[in-house]
């Protein structure tokens, strides 16, 4: 099956889970702002957790169905319509081949992550699929989508096969030539990161917390910081109260991970984000919990968050619930799907 792209959005790149086992090599994981958004798009459509999805950011592009596809789309709501019919969130869609997809103003969030039953087709590039546009690796060439670029699609699971002609079926009983259809059922919001809700981001101390003075520490955890228009997929550049170190620091460069968060000499937290770099000198302040990093791939700049201090153990304890919560909703999808 295959997608042709009309008009190519602000930014929309093919991504996975992203790269592991190479951070030895300078090579960062990349992969997916939103790992909840994307996981629960794959699951909506029967593909497998790493299947590769197309991430949109702001803006999303104009795409032609030449065949069938069953679709979803989670994450930020970027005003999808298929022939001026609006597309739901967070559920499978079947729309039919001829429709045009197109995305409008973004409403909520920034990021909105479209699945395809079979995944997006794409050569692996150490085990990835990722397009880190950077080095110019993976998706297409290493690059975002252009005009006239085709996505071609994987084999469907058996599920989404019988669902796709379950809904195929329905659509011809009806007296209507409709160009989309999907279920009542949906991923309800408990079912979501709180991304609307919360503007608290909840970190674990780290090592170098104690190399802070003590009033750089309070304002840290007291005062909100703002995300800065210079944030990327990189990192995300914070303004604030400046932070302060007891003395002056000179070290060598230790290992960083997504969700780290650095102080430069400017004093102005850098929350790293998926295409962080492997090691930094900067002292850390802290490490955002896994659970909340779904909640700032979906904060713009301009929005005001603060940070609450949890334990590792809390933070384990909330990415185990979380990870109990996905597996059990990927069962119950496969079940409705069968």
């Amino acid at each position: 099956m295959s997608i042709e792209v009309i008009r190519p959005g602000l930014l929309s790149t093919i991504q996975d889970e992203g790269r592991t086992g190479y951070r030895r090599y300078g090579i960062h994981p990349g992969g997916v702002m939103d790992t909840f958004a994307a996981r629960a798009a794959n699951m909506l459509v029967g593909n497998p957790r790493n299947a590769a999805v197309l991430e949109m950011t702001m803006t999303g592009p104009e795409l032609r169905f030449q065949e069938s596809q069953l679709v979803s789309l989670c994450g930020g709501d970027l005003t999808a319509t298929v022939d001026h019919l609006p597309v739901p969130l967070w559920r499978p869609v079947l729309v039919r081949a001829g429709s045009v997809l197109k995305f409008g103003p973004c409403r909520h969030g920034l990021r909105c992550y479209l699945a395809l039953a079979g995944g997006i087709a794409a050569p692996e590039v150490m085990g990835s699929r990722s397009t880190d546009l950077k080095t110019g690796i993976g998706g297409l060439a290493g690059r975002p989508l252009r005009v006239a670029d085709l996505l071609s699609t994987g084999e469907p699971s058996g599920e989404a096969k019988v669902w796709m002609k379950r809904m195929e079926q329905q659509v011809e009983k009806s007296e209507w030539d409709r160009r989309i259809l999907a279920p009542a059922w949906f991923l309800s919001e408990r079912e979501r990161p709180d991304y609307y809700g919360r503007s608290v981001i909840r970190v674990m101390e780290s090592i170098d917390s104690s190399l802070f003075s003590e009033a750089s520490l309070g304002q840290f955890y007291a005062e909100k910081y703002v995300i800065s228009p210079q944030s990327d997929r990189m990192g995300y550049r914070m303004q604030g109260s400046r932070l302060e170190l007891n003395q002056p620091l000179d070290r060598l460069s230790e290992a960083v991970t997504y969700g780290t968060v650095q102080v430069p000499p400017d004093g102005q937290p850098i929350i790293l984000m998926a295409d962080h770099q492997t090691i930094g000198g900067y002292p850390v302040i802290a490490q955002v919990a896994q659970v909340d990093m779904p909640i700032l791939a979906q904060a713009r700049p301009g929005t005001r968050i603060s940070f609450e201090q949890i334990t590792h153990d809390q933070a384990r304890q909330l990415y185990m619930g979380q990870e109990i919560n996905m597996q059990l909703m990927d069962k119950l999808i496969r079940r409705r799907m069968a």
